[in-house]
């Protein structure tokens, strides 16, 4: 299991790196605006704390593939050890094939059907992020879905892996470890709570 801590928090980040077998951290637009600083700033306090062995994923805004194209470059020449997170619509397919083309690692973000993550592995995403508690609360199934990308990334032998996001219990976390996906992205108060037991 490939754990990861979603949030743009460096005092939980410095925390979690200390404690917790943390292989990278994951961002988002939202987790950014949170920190009310600016966007480069963060990512590199980020990469500072977490250091150069660690993933560090951060997303891109742009609607259509031209511009994510510019902002993973941009993010690129920002920290050459990137992971761009990219969304899975028509547009962020495109952008992934020209992102992979120029080497930049990619995860596809945003994924709420199996076939969302087919293509993206398929496009050259390296990871793949269903949103668990997104398609639980739309009476979908979060943990089949991410069973399912896992089944088909054996399937076909494609070199991607199940990035599990958007957690609300360790219920969640505990079913799609057990479906084999290969990792997941944790809040910093789901973290610890991994490891409670009454």
């Amino acid at each position: 299991m490939i754990y990861m801590l979603d949030t743009a928090d460096l005092n939980a980040i410095t925390q979690a790196v200390d404690l917790y077998p943390i292989a990278g951290v994951t961002t988002n637009p939202s987790i950014i605006a949170k920190e009310n600083r600016p966007f480069k700033a963060i990512l590199l306090d980020i990469r500072e704390v977490i250091g150069r062995e660690r993933m560090l994923h951060a997303q891109v805004m742009g609607k259509d593939a031209r511009t994510m194209l510019k902002e993973a470059q941009a993010l690129r020449e920002l920290d050459p050890q990137i992971i761009v997170k990219v969304p899975v619509t028509t547009q962020g397919l495109k952008a992934m094939k020209l992102i992979h083309a120029q080497g930049i690692r990619i995860t596809a973000t945003a994924i709420l059907t199996p076939q969302q993550a087919l293509m993206a592995a398929v496009a050259g995403a390296e990871f793949l992020a269903p949103y668990v508690n997104r398609l639980d609360n739309i009476c979908g199934d979060g943990t089949a879905v991410a069973a399912d990308m896992v089944q088909l990334i054996e399937n076909y032998q494609l070199d991607a892996k199940v990035l599990a996001a958007s957690f609300k219990n360790i219920q969640q976390v505990h079913k799609v470890a057990l479906a084999g996906v290969q990792s997941v992205t944790i809040a910093p108060d789901l973290m610890e709570q991994l490891l409670v037991h009454p």
